[in-house]
């Protein structure tokens, strides 16, 4: 059988800042080839957001089929770590190391946990770009697997949900993210003959100021109210006696499910189009929200935490975007993972026990999932 704690070590010590690719995949294509899993790497995309390098392995052939989904690659680590980003080291109880948390540890504990049971249909589906710009990661495997024929009936994101200790938080959901940007054209002139010039930043903030008026919604039964955020203007003016040619603005939206992405680019356009006629409102979707909502798949997943912590969840849906965007196309997904309260900073480390019992966890997980 696999050693979690072992396995988390050999995939930290592989230096895998996304996009990740090589030695990491190496060592789980290690692990998992001796418990029976047909592992398919492959490498797609183009700069700049490519190449990414991914990795879907499949074992059994029962009637149930439960994926585990999940990433290698890695923030980078920054500076003023005690030691070594890369060292693996467990000292006081605890595994350091960039990726110990988010989430090498999870992948980690699933391949242990499939180390210790045959039954039904298992898959695991890894990136190597969820922490980048994910053009290439998660979708492109959901790509690969269709052209498989290659469907889950559930799907199990090992993200950090945890909080405060290992098993108090199940994610259900994910709320949508939307950015847009927004350019208003004025024509330049002299501060002094204003007449011959004509100003776009009135206009500008006269539609931000209806933006920030707006309520989107109050909150659902499982999301929180959605949230428009300005987060740049721009005007890029050096001079203090010229009148711009353009002055510019970023939002960023976090909506829940009573809301498409490109409607709400279509609300901004609106509104920038009463105050501003002719100003260019572009948008990217980064992921619609999703909600897998409670029942069967959540159940069993509350009930393998509790025999292993004698913690019963919350379900909740707040937090940033993940791949499980993505993979709700597929079939229901949930996500849990490690206590989140080092992911991305300095010294991430994950407690030893912790890793032990995620993988107990799993287990549970999978047998309940194939039984």
């Amino acid at each position: 059988m696999i050693d979690p704690v072992q396995l988390t070590q050999a995939l930290l010590r592989a230096d895998s800042v996304t996009p990740a690719r090589g030695t990491v995949f190496d060592v789980l294509e290690a692990a998992l080839v001796p418990i029976g899993f047909a592992v398919d790497r492959f490498v797609v995309g183009e700069a700049p957001d490519g190449p990414v390098e991914n990795l879907l392995a499949t074992r059994g052939a029962g009637p149930r089929h439960l994926a585990f989904a999940g990433h290698v690659d890695v923030v980078p680590p920054g500076d003023g770590w005690t030691g070594s980003p890369w060292s693996g080291e467990v000292r006081g109880g605890l595994l350091y190391g960039r990726g110990a948390v988010d989430m090498k540890g999870a992948v980690a504990a699933f391949a242990a946990a499939a180390s210790r049971s045959d039954a039904g249909t298992l898959s695991l589906i890894i990136t190597g770009d969820e922490e980048g710009p994910a053009t290439y990661g998660t979708v492109a495997l959901m790509e690969r697997m269709a052209a498989r024929g290659i469907v889950p009936d559930l799907c199990l994101v090992g993200e950090p949900t945890s909080t405060a200790r290992l098993g108090d938080m199940v994610k259900i959901g994910r709320r949508g993210s939307v950015n847009i940007w927004i350019d208003v054209p004025g024509r330049q002139g002299h501060v002094a003959y204003p007449h011959l010039a004509d100003n776009p930043i009135p206009r500008l903030i006269a539609i931000l100021t209806e933006i920030d008026a707006v309520v989107l919604d109050q909150g659902t039964d499982w999301f929180q109210p959605s949230n428009i955020e300005v987060t740049d203007i721009t005007v890029g003016n050096p001079a203090h006696n010229v009148i711009p040619a353009m002055a510019s603005a970023r939002l960023s939206i976090r909506f829940n499910d009573r809301h498409l992405g490109a409607d709400l680019i279509d609300r901004i356009r609106a509104i920038a189009e009463r105050h501003a006629p002719g100003t260019v409102v572009t948008g990217k979707v980064s992921g619609e929200a999703f909600l897998t909502e409670p029942g069967a798949f959540s159940t069993l997943l509350s009930d393998a935490i509790a025999d292993a912590t004698g913690i019963t969840p919350e379900l909740s849906t707040t937090g940033g975007t993940s791949d499980a965007r993505f993979l709700s196309k597929l079939c229901p997904v949930v996500e849990f993972g490690l206590v989140n309260a080092t992911m991305h900073k300095v010294d991430e480390a994950v407690a030893v026990e912790d890793l032990r019992t995620l993988t107990d966890i799993y287990a549970g997980v999978i047998t309940r999932a194939l039984r």
